[in-house]
C-alpha cells in the first residue's frame, strides 16, 4: 500500500470517526444545556417566589382552634409573636386552649381572643364573629381553615344524613370563614388562607365514601381561589396531614373498618406539632401544597395536576420526580387492594363458619 492510500485512508477513518462520535457530542452539549437552565432556573427561583408573611405582630384567625391539629398551628403562631382568634363551637374547651396557647407569648402585647360559633351553620352569624375579631385585633392576615370532622365506614352503612354534615362541616365551615375575610384582604392586598385537607383529599381511600370527597372539594376552591387572588398579593395554601394524634382520630379509630384500619397503618401517624410546624411554615412562605413527610411529598408530586406552583424548582421536582413516583405508587394501590381482598376473605370465611354452627 502506497503511503498516498494509507492516507486516504487514515483521512476517511477521522472524518468518519467525527460522525460517529456527534451524536455523543450533541447529547453532551444538550446535557449541559439543561444543567445550566436548571441551575439558573434554582438561582432566580426565589426572585420569583412570594414574599414570606411575617407573623410577628400579625392577626391569625384559627377556625377548630380549641384541639388537634388547629390548637398546634395557634401555638406555632403565638411562638413567632402572632396575636391569635380562636374559633370553635365548644366554649370551655376554646378557653383551656386559650390558656396553654397563651404561655407561648413572646411579649406582653399579644392576645388569644376566642369566639364560639358554628363555621357551618349561618355565614351571617361567622361573617359577624370575623368582623369583630378584627375590630379588637386589626385586619385578618393569616386564615386557617381547620374547623373539620370525620367518619369512615362501608358506603352504604353510613347514613345519607353524614354525607351532608360532612360537606357542610368541611366545605362549608371553609367557604364561610374565608368569604368574611377576603374582601379585608384584596382591599389590603395582602394575606395567607390555608386550607386543612387530609392525604385523604389527594387519594380515595376504603372507608371514605364520605370522607374523601368533603376534603377533595377544599383543592377545588383552593385552586379556583388561588387563580383569582394572586393578583392581590393572597396566597393560599392547602395542607394535606396524614394521620395524625389528636382527639379526632381517636374517636374515628372507635369505629374505623378493619380494611381501613391496615391501608392507614401503612402510613404511621403524626404527632400534631410537627404537622403545624410543617404547615404554617409553607403558609408563611406562600407555598400552594403543604405535606408532610416522605409519603406526603410522593403524594402531593403524584396528584399536583393543574395546581399551581409557588416557584420554578418545585414544578421541575414534579416533572423529574413523576415517573419514579408513579411506579411506586402502583405497588402501594396493589397493597391496598390485596388488604381488602384479604378482609372479604377473612369475612366470607367467618360467616360460613357461623352458619355451620347454626
Amino acid at each position: 500500500m502506497s503511503s498516498e492510500e494509507a492516507s486516504s485512508i487514515s483521512d476517511w477513518l477521522v472524518l468518519n470517526s467525527w460522525w460517529i462520535l456527534l451524536p455523543f457530542i450533541m447529547l453532551l452539549v444538550v446535557a449541559a444545556f439543561i444543567v445550566a437552565f436548571v441551575l439558573l432556573l434554582y438561582m432566580i427561583s426565589p426572585l420569583i417566589s412570594p414574599k414570606p408573611l411575617k407573623l410577628n405582630g400579625a392577626h391569625v384567625v384559627v377556625t377548630g382552634g380549641s384541639s388537634g391539629i388547629g390548637k398546634c398551628i395557634a401555638i406555632e403562631c403565638c411562638k413567632q409573636g402572632a396575636f391569635i382568634t380562636l374559633v370553635a363551637r365548644d366554649e370551655s374547651k376554646l378557653l383551656q386552649a386559650k390558656k396553654e396557647i397563651e404561655k407561648f407569648a413572646i411579649n406582653d402585647k399579644q392576645v388569644v381572643l376566642c369566639i364560639s360559633v358554628d363555621v357551618s351553620k349561618d355565614y351571617s352569624e361567622v361573617e359577624s364573629v370575623i368582623k369583630q375579631a378584627q375590630e379588637k385585633l386589626g385586619p385578618v392576615d393569616m386564615l386557617v381553615n381547620c374547623a373539620g370532622t370525620s367518619i369512615s365506614g362501608r358506603f352504604e352503612e353510613v347514613e345519607v344524613d353524614r354525607f351532608r354534615k360532612l360537606m357542610e362541616v368541611n366545605y362549608l365551615g371553609s367557604v364561610y370563614p374565608t368569604r368574611a375575610v377576603i374582601t379585608t384582604m384584596k382591599e389590603r392586598r395582602m394575606g395567607r388562607i390555608m386550607f386543612v385537607s387530609s392525604q385523604a383529599g389527594q387519594i380515595g381511600l376504603f372507608g371514605y365514601t364520605a370522607y374523601s370527597p368533603s376534603k377533595f372539594a377544599l383543592r377545588g376552591l383552593a385552586e379556583s381561589l388561588q387563580m383569582e387572588m394572586k393578583p392581590y398579593n393572597i396566597y393560599v395554601t392547602v395542607a394535606y396531614p396524614p394521620d395524625t394524634d389528636t382527639p379526632g382520630l381517636a374517636e374515628e379509630n372507635k369505629f374505623k373498618p378493619l380494611e381501613t384500619k391496615l391501608i392507614s397503618e401503612t402510613a404511621g401517624v403524626c404527632q400534631p406539632e410537627q404537622v403545624a410546624k410543617i404547615v404554617v411554615k409553607d403558609a408563611v412562605q406562600g407555598n400552594f401544597s403543604s405535606s408532610v413527610g416522605p409519603d406526603g411529598y410522593m403524594l402531593s408530586a403524584l396528584t399536583c395536576g393543574m395546581s399551581p406552583v409557588t416557584s420554578i424548582t418545585e414544578g421541575l421536582q414534579q416533572i423529574v420526580t413523576m415517573g419514579l413516583f408513579r411506579t411506586i405508587a402502583l405497588f402501594y394501590l396493589g397493597s391496598f387492594d390485596s388488604i381488602v381482598r384479604r378482609c372479604m376473605i377473612q369475612r366470607e370465611q367467618q360467616s360460613k363458619a357461623a352458619d355451620k354452627k347454626e
